[in-house]
């Protein structure tokens, strides 16, 4: 199975508009190519599956075990001519001093030879020691070859390429020009995504013309098939104590330029469970179709919030869902949008109201990172028995839940153990049948949430069959 892992000496390289633009290039030319991201993450993934045309699969060391990292990239690459695995921040970086979580660690893991992006600004000849020293730091990672970065010039390229073929034996395989038609848009969480952007195929064929006509497309290909053969491949065992049913259940969605953050393997996972997934868009469906499960991912309601605001007849339909019992499942985004009321850039807009607080938008991040939580009593899916579980998830929010009421108006279903979640301690606002946390979760072994909520509306549509 052929596969490349691009990487770089530290974020921000541009190894994401690279990553973009091969796949185009790629698939132009009739190649299929299968992305995957390191770590959590959901903007960069939205771009590569645009690119791509494939959905674009996350892997991270601090929510799977290195089987299920092994069988995501044979379960969706073996179908592809060839596999881009593109790393977050430097190549060496990761949270463990020992590099055990790194994207050095994830291409051992994968044996997929490593392209290192360099952001060659104001460097010449100074290129050589940092790739050495890429090269010599872990000799069991199989740096296979350079590509130069936002060059400034033909000169600027011939002293690079010149410094780089003298001192090492790395491969030259791109020079990329400084311009500005690679760049996409940031926002506070990073890239603008893609499902927001009305000029998103025009973006990656701009990237798709620079990256065939600055990188040696050909070499990459023939470097990737050059990749060692992967294990035997094996049958993933999430849903080998599954209680699926035949029963289809009818699961909402919302997907709309509000709320996009869905890992496509937690969805392939709730389908597997059993869930019909019904589109909703709350920014232009005026009420909620016969459901009988909601799930409202992340997302940026705060651009979206005079809309979603204006968009009255949605936000009472969701609400008088809740209120009657539907079981819904709200990550981040989707928690802002059930809160009493949105706050940013000094607007105000009313949001659903379900839970009686204010999503309140700051400068800088209210939690970041990777998470540990512990289960409570309150939480309501079920577990089969086995007890509280210690979830290992990731979190990143501008928003903070503030005037919250919490005396007699719900409970939380997690103790936060790292994080920060809703107010530092807990995250989980558990009301009726709503489960709502600034945490994403991601379906895997060790917590199999999609099959645990499918359990629990399935549930729930047995007693109000029964009642009825």
């Amino acid at each position: 199975m052929a596969r490349l892992f691009i990487s770089a000496a530290h974020k921000s390289s541009g190894k994401t508009t690279l990553s973009i633009g091969l796949c185009a290039a790629w698939q132009q030319q009739g190649w299929q190519v299968q992305p995957f991201k390191k770590g959590p993450d959901y903007i960069d993934p939205l771009w590569l599956t645009a690119a791509s045309q494939r959905h674009c699969h996350n892997l991270d060391f601090n929510t799977s075990s290195e089987h299920e990292l092994l069988h995501c990239v044979q379960q969706y690459g073996h179908t592809a001519d060839l596999s881009l695995i593109e790393a977050n921040k430097g190549l060496y970086d990761g949270l463990s001093l020992d590099g055990s979580d790194s994207n050095a660690a994830l291409a051992k893991l994968l044996q997929a030879p490593v392209i290192l992006v360099i952001d060659t600004r104001g460097m010449t000849r100074g290129i050589v020691p940092l790739l050495l020293g890429h090269v010599a730091f872990d000799r069991e990672v199989k740096i296979a070859g350079v590509i130069f970065n936002r060059v400034g010039g033909s000169r600027h390229a011939t002293k690079l390429r010149q410094a780089v073929e003298h001192f090492t034996d790395l491969a030259v395989l791109g020079v990329v020009q400084e311009s500005a038609e690679l760049q996409i848009e940031e926002r506070h969480l990073g890239l603008m995504p893609s499902n927001e952007r009305l000029d998103a195929e025009q973006q990656i064929a701009r990237m798709r013309a620079l990256v065939t006509d600055q990188v040696d497309l050909a070499q990459l290909i023939s470097i990737a098939q050059q990749a060692p053969q992967l294990p035997t491949r094996i049958q993933s065992p999430l849903f080998k104590n599954s209680l699926h049913s035949s029963t289809k259940l009818r699961i909402g969605i919302c997907q709309d330029a509000a709320f996009g953050f869905y890992y496509p393997g937690d969805l392939e996972a709730l389908q597997q469970a059993g869930a019909e997934l019904i589109t909703i868009n709350t920014l232009q469906d005026t009420q909620l179709p016969d459901l009988d499960g909601l799930f409202i991912g992340g997302g940026f309601p705060e651009t979206q919030m005079q809309q979603l605001a204006a968009n009255r007849s949605m936000r009472l339909s969701i609400r008088a869902a809740i209120e009657a019992g539907l079981p819904t499942y709200a990550e981040c985004g989707g928690l802002m949008y059930l809160a009493r009321s949105l706050q940013w850039n000094n607007q105000h807009a009313e949001m659903v109201g379900i839970i009686p607080g204010d999503a309140v938008m700051y400068p800088k991040p209210q939690g970041r990172g990777y998470v540990q939580l512990e289960e409570t009593a309150a939480m309501p899916w079920p577990n089969n028995g086995v007890g509280p579980e210690l979830v290992q998830a990731h979190e990143f929010h501008y928003s903070r839940l503030e005037n919250l009421t919490v005396t007699g108006q719900g409970q939380y279903a997690y103790k936060v153990k790292r994080g920060q979640g809703i107010d530092g301690e807990h995250d989980g606002w558990v009301y009726k049948n709503l489960l709502a946390s600034y945490t994403h979760l991601r379906h895997t072994h060790r917590y199999p949430w999609a099959q645990r909520f499918m359990e629990f509306v399935r549930k729930q549509a047995n007693q109000r069959k029964q009642a009825a």
